[in-house]
């Protein structure tokens, strides 16, 4: 698997209400990635995006497919649902909690999905967009940097250890809006390789 292309962008007013927010990005042919964020890519809620458990966004050819069948009028071009990078080969219900991938100089590690929020409406002017993409387990998911680095275009990507007890980013998502998907959630909630955040989720969501 490669890189496909790369996307970043500085916050500036956006939505109904002008917040600032970053989810606008272009494409790049580098990100030079930290820790705690890169050099090219800011967010503008710095509560809700950004720091070292979310330092990039990753998102799915499959997603953008997705969208564009349930949506046809749609402009879903790669890029414009707000994330860092595309990996063809790689999407929701094949990438794991705890992954840990290799990626031309840097080593990451999936942390958790990316939570749905109504920027992506805004975004495309679609209303509840946000929810149908939680809804379908297409959100995306976010990495933790163990190793850093430069992070190029066509950068070679390879899955090197998977956890051996977690969940792919679809089906955790999914349990969140299915109510027939409860006791999933429960489950859930046990495992070692869940952050605090998303097993405090699993476990309202299975109450």
């Amino acid at each position: 698997m490669h890189i496909y292309a790369l996307y970043a962008a500085k916050p500036q007013p956006f939505g109904p209400r002008s917040a600032p927010s970053a989810i606008v990005k272009s494409q790049v042919s580098q990100l030079t990635v930290h820790d705690t964020g890169t050099l090219e890519d800011e967010q503008g809620n710095k509560k809700l995006h950004g720091g070292p458990e979310k330092v990039l966004h990753q998102y799915s050819v499959e997603g953008y497919k997705m969208l564009a069948d349930a949506y046809p009028d749609g402009d879903f071009s790669y890029g414009t649902i707000g994330e860092n990078f595309l990996v063809e080969g790689m999407h929701d219900d094949n990438v794991y909690v705890g992954d840990i991938y290799r990626m031309g100089s840097i080593t990451v590690q999936v942390s958790a999905p990316r939570a749905p929020c109504n920027k992506i409406s805004h975004r495309f002017g679609i209303k509840n967009l946000d929810r149908f993409v939680g809804q379908q387990g297409i959100t995306g998911w976010y990495f933790r940097v163990l190793e850093s680095g430069p992070l190029l275009q066509h950068d070679a990507v390879k899955l090197i250890e998977r956890p051996d007890n977690s969940v792919c980013i679809g089906a955790l998502m999914r349990c969140m809006y299915d109510d027939s998907l409860k006791e999933e959630a429960a489950r859930y909630a046990q495992m070692d390789v869940l952050d605090d955040e998303w097993r405090q989720k699993c476990l309202r969501r299975a109450r």
